[in-house]
């Protein structure tokens, strides 16, 4: 089957559901005699693809009663249609005004065809990158389908993209057309070529390429079927026209109105109720009603909130009913340990109501403790629930949640929300969005911290120590005020479609990607880090006495303040810049710029670099392997980077050196297991790519379209010389010219970097901006855009808000317009790289791929991939890569396989 994007635009083909049911279902009528089938099997079909494909944008397209142009072209059109019979007619108006009591857009145009309005909704759709699912029975549509636009049948479910219709009819979609004039349409009285069947057809236009060059060439057809394609030469032109689905029809309905609605529940009530639909009836009554009261212990009421806890069967299974009847639970777990792989289950909490909830103890075990529900049988019980994609569930940081639980079998499914995430997407540049925090912003509600039932510092104890009567009001309480927070939450989230986007289609969906990398990790070679820690070490000592003898006096070299007096005291060196208190910096920058004239400046730059690799990678590295699994685990953050970006720690992959000898060595130590390969996936110059779909300049798309190499071409522009005579400095120039400029740099630091002049680099940058006007025009307008509206956009509409866009402050407002410029091309790249990550994890699920997703770095993937497949591993890791997101330009993947990273790399 096709793999469809998550939550793409659905667009129903009512007429074709209308049908379809009719005549696939026996005859339904309620007490008084009322037609009711097709009504049924429609909702039925509506309801199912809904809870397959989650659609946020929705719509359902109806036929109207009257003539089209096509009626006007061909006055037989469907003229041999029977009357459509009395029992289906009466079930039309009913069946729309249920459709909108669902909650779904529906949409009629007098005078136009279902199908040209179909094909003009998709084709909006496509031209704003959106993927569309059409689904229908109707063959007519495969001429739509390409690689944002999918089929799917309204009976038998099977999903059609490009192979699909070439497997399918024998044709590619753009052969449709031809196809269908060929062998014509009987239910809409459209005369093909006698005798020219589905397989004479596809014979055919394998042969001559397309219909128009079989018209030219039928004189070279023989016998009857050469003789009735003669014959039909004079209708075959207007046969086109009629079976080719127009995409231009004038909507007005936009597509912010084609937002699934919540259900009118009262009106759903009276339809239901009047049509018979019992199940659905009892099913919505089920969910209109409160939660029913637990009879189960009451621990604690603390303004208000009434948190229980749950230690009997028997309240257990009332628990169990509770969560089968909520559209939505707020769930949240307690453990020993906030490491996933070392952390033991203690209790879990639920909440169906705002101010109420429930804690599930399963393993707390201090002296006294009372009996409580045997922790396994407990997880078996709830099972079912946790891994029903159906049954909703919200909560804050669920990659965690879930990570423990699979420890125990457990796959948790339904995660429709995620509180962490939504604060995240609505705002990124607010500096932290852990529970504790989003409470008292939004609810001014002051939580109980886990340092109040826990204790501090070296007397903190695990949470399976701590006593039920205190642990349930702070348990139950996270899964209240993660629910609160989410009622809170959505509906600023609801109001902003490309937040909102972003939230469904990449944050929600990678949960399980990132949870399966951490889990899964990676194997570290350790005897090969001991041995660079072992030769660093020296190196370190080294650069030591260097320092010393260059100083001519035995100092800290980890001192700033010792730093700062042999440099601007003893050794006089030019003060470049200084700290807030006024002292001499010996920050980086500073030093870099001393180092260029200074010995010492340049010796402490080393020592600290090779300093920080020591610690935090060749020392630390082989202490962070699991001792169970053998392999290191970092943890993935979604909500950290203003950019969207991920980010590691514990250890932090992203900050591995790549571009000096030392760090590319810890790579080295980045293995595989026997039998595996190691390989990694880049996309090339991502950033720059983007740049040119967002700018829209000519002659970046060129160099990009025409696969030359940016660089070069860039320098080719700025210096004026032909292509072919590009000199290396002039290259080297230019890519810092095409790097600098997407983060805002000015000539000063353009003139630092390459060694030149202000002036020269200002001539640079003037002389980049005429040749590449379009890129000047998108960094002005995107200035422009900012300070009006206080944040900017990705592609796929993630937005950074700029608060310091118009600061008095001219160093923050500065800041504030090269971070306008950078983070769109930055928040795409991460938006590109999630998609290709919940693709690619797709796709090693369904084929069940020995192959495994190890690390996510930067614009970088990290395979481990069993030997005997890496070969045809790689081609398809790179098409499902370049083609996560469509751009102007084309978006390449380098890809490599060897025993380690870096070889990979």
């Amino acid at each position: 089957m096709a793999r469809i994007p998550s939550l793409p635009f659905v667009i129903v083909d009512g007429s074709s559901y209308l049908f379809r049911a009719y005549h696939a279902l026996p005859p339904l009528m309620n007490s008084k005699g009322q037609p009711t089938g097709a009504i049924f099997g429609v909702i039925n079909m509506l309801r199912k693809l809904m809870a397959e494909f989650k659609p946020t944008h929705m719509v359902v397209v109806f036929d109207a009663k009257d003539k089209t142009f096509r009626h006007t072209l061909y006055e037989a059109y469907k003229a041999n249609r029977v009357v459509m019979p009395d029992e289906l007619t009466v079930q039309i108006a009913p069946l729309h005004e249920l459709i909108q009591a669902l909650g779904l857009p529906l949409l009629i145009m007098p005078g136009t065809e279902a199908d040209d309005i179909i094909a003009t909704l998709a084709k909006r759709a496509e031209a704003q990158g959106r993927f569309t699912l059409i689904s229908t029975g109707d063959k007519d549509f495969a001429q739509l389908v390409n690689e944002n636009i999918f089929l799917i049948n309204t009976m038998s479910n099977d999903i059609l993209d490009r192979e699909g219709v070439i497997n399918k009819f024998g044709v590619p979609p753009e052969r449709i057309v031809d196809y269908l004039a060929l062998i014509g349409d009987s239910s809409d009285n459209i005369r093909g070529v006698d005798k020219v069947g589905p397989k004479t057809a596809v014979k055919w236009l394998e042969a001559y390429g397309s219909l128009n060059n079989i018209i030219e060439r039928a004189s070279e057809i023989g016998g009857k079927v050469g003789e009735n394609l003669k014959t039909a030469l004079e209708y075959l032109p207007l046969n086109v026209q009629l079976v080719t689905v127009q995409d231009n029809v004038d909507i007005a309905m936009g597509f912010d109105e084609m937002v699934l609605a919540k259900p009118h529940q009262e009106k759903l009530k009276t339809l239901y109720e009047e049509l018979e639909f019992k199940t659905w009836l009892k099913m919505l009554e089920q969910q209109i009603l409160v939660a029913p009261k637990l009879p189960i212990q009451e621990l604690k009421n603390s303004a208000n909130n009434a948190y229980q806890t749950i230690l009997s069967q028997d309240a257990f299974v009332d628990l169990q009913l509770m969560l089968e009847k909520a559209e939505l639970v707020a769930f949240d777990i307690e453990t020993t340990s906030l490491n996933v792989l070392e952390a033991q289950l203690v209790g879990l909490s639920f909440s169906v109501a705002a101010h109420t909830a429930v804690y599930l103890p399963v393993a707390h075990d201090y002296e006294g403790a009372p009996l409580q529900l045997d922790r396994d049988w407990v997880l078996q019980k709830l099972k079912p629930w946790l891994e029903n994609p159906a049954a909703l569930k919200v909560g804050h940081n669920l990659k965690y949640d879930a990570s423990v639980l699979a420890n125990y079998g457990i796959h948790l499914q339904g995660i429709g929300f995620d509180t962490m995430l939504e604060s995240y997407v609505l705002n990124s540049t607010r500096n932290r969005h852990d529970l504790d925090t989003l409470a008292e912003q939004y609810l001014n509600h002051k939580t109980i911290r886990f340092e109040d039932v826990a204790g501090k510092g070296a007397k903190q104890i695990t949470f399976n120590k701590v006593d039920i009567q205190v642990a349930a009001p702070y348990a139950a309480e996270d899964a209240d005020i993660t629910l609160q927070l989410h009622q809170h939450l959505w509906p600023l989230l609801e109001g902003q479609p490309g937040p909102k986007r972003i939230f469904e289609a990449l944050e929600i969906p990678l949960i399980p990607v990132l949870s399966l990398i951490e889990r899964c990790g990676v194997k570290i070679d350790d005897a090969k880090l001991k041995a660079q820690s072992e030769s660093l070490a020296e190196r370190l000592m080294q650069l030591e006495l260097e320092a010393h003898s260059d100083a001519g006096i035995v100092f800290n070299l980890n001192s700033p303040k010792q730093l700062q007096e042999i440099l601007y005291q003893r050794m006089n060196l030019p003060v470049i810049e200084k700290t807030p208190t006024g002292q001499p910096s010996t920050a980086e920058p500073v030093l870099q710029e001393l180092a260029q004239s200074y010995l010492l400046p340049a010796i402490i730059l080393e020592y600290r670099s090779l300093s920080k690799l020591k610690s935090t990678y060749t020392d630390r590295l082989p202490e962070q392997i699991n001792a169970r699994t053998g392999r290191v685990h970092t943890s993935y953050h979604q909500a950290v980077t203003a950019t969207g970006r991920l980010s590691s720690s514990d250890p932090n992959l992203q900050n591995i050196p790549i571009r000096t000898e030392e760090g590319r060595k810890i790579r080295l130590a980045f293995i595989c297991e026997p039998g595996y390969k190691i390989v990694s996936a880049d996309y090339s110059q991502i950033e720059l790519r983007i740049m040119a779909h967002l700018s829209q300049d000519g002659s970046l798309l060129r160099a990009f379209s025409n696969d030359v190499d940016v660089h070069r071409a860039t320098a080719a522009e700025v210096f004026g010389v032909a292509l072919d005579e590009v000199s290396d400095d002039q290259r080297r120039s230019a890519k810092a010219i095409n790097f600098g400029l997407m983060y805002g740099m000015s000539a000063f630091g353009l003139a630092r970097q390459l060694g030149i002049a202000r002036d020269e680099a200002q001539n640079y940058i003037d002389s980049y901006f005429v040749r590449f006007p379009g890129v000047k025009k998108f960094m002005d307008d995107t200035r422009m855009h900012a300070k009006e509206k206080g944040y900017v956009e990705t592609v796929l509409g993630r937005r950074l808000y700029l608060p310091d866009l118009n600061a008095r402050n001219g160093a923050l407002r500065k800041a504030a317009e090269r971070a306008a410029i950078n983070a769109p091309m930055q928040g795409t790249a991460a938006d590109i790289i999630k998609l290709a990550m919940i693709y690619v994890d797709e796709w090693l699920i369904q084929k069940n791929i020995d192959a495994r997703m190890i690390m996510q770095v930067h614009d970088e993937l990290v395979f481990e991939v069993k030997q005997e497949i890496v070969e045809e591993f790689m081609p398809k890791i790179q098409e499902l890569m370049s083609q996560a997101l469509i751009l102007s330009v084309p978006l390449l993947v380098g890809i490599g396989y060897a025993d380690n990273w870096e070889e990979a790399h």
